[in-house]
């Protein structure tokens, strides 16, 4: 005789979470996340390529691009963040690519001779594809990027706490706006 025996209480599996390829495909700026060393630097490359090619090619306004990179961003970042379940997976690089961007965006607006005018500044920021600029100012601007991005003064760090996508944008962001005011003290100081 067998014994009755009753079907087990077997934890029910989880259906598998599809992948979200067209997430990840812009969060990782197709594929330049996977690059082994440094993606937070290469993504930032990719952000002052694109900064410069709406400068001087596409005619985009900046602030519009700008806008458009981040919302794009803050979407993709936290998809992929909540199906990696990392809260910012190292492979996601459109934050670098925003932040770069906007260091571009304020350091080199062109308002910010006579910022005396807000009306101006937020004018010039919206309608502007920028003047062309020096070589060196796009160095600098990338490297302070970096070093503020890597570094992460207050309040870079606690922008990172917020939810989702926005702590994944947000960091960049402030990282940004000390890469540019150091662009405005460059250029304040002659250098």
């Amino acid at each position: 005789m067998t014994p009755n025996t009753e079907p087990s209480a077997a934890p029910a599996a989880q259906p598998a979470r599809k992948k979200p390829r067209i997430a990840l495909a812009i969060a990782t700026a197709f594929g330049v996340g996977y690059i082994p060393r440094a993606p937070g630097t290469f993504g930032s490359l990719v952000g002052l390529l694109l900064a410069w090619g709406s400068w001087f090619f596409w005619g985009i306004p900046c602030l519009l691009l700008f806008l458009l990179v981040a919302a794009v961003g803050v979407w993709s970042g936290g998809r992929v963040a909540a199906f990696a379940g990392i809260r910012d997976p190292r492979y996601v690089v459109m934050d670098e690519i925003s932040g770069q961007h906007l260091t571009y965006l304020l350091g080199f607006a062109p308002a910010w001779r006579s910022i005396t005018a807000t009306h101006s500044f937020i004018a010039g920021l919206a309608l502007s594809t920028f003047p062309p600029v020096s070589w060196k100012y796009l160095l600098l601007g990338f490297i302070l990027f970096r070093v503020f991005d890597i570094w992460k003064p207050f309040p870079v760090r606690q922008a990172e706490r917020l939810p989702g996508g926005w702590g994944i944008m947000a960091d960049d962001w402030v990282a940004a706006v000390y890469a540019a005011l150091g662009l405005w003290i460059a250029r304040y100081l002659g250098l």
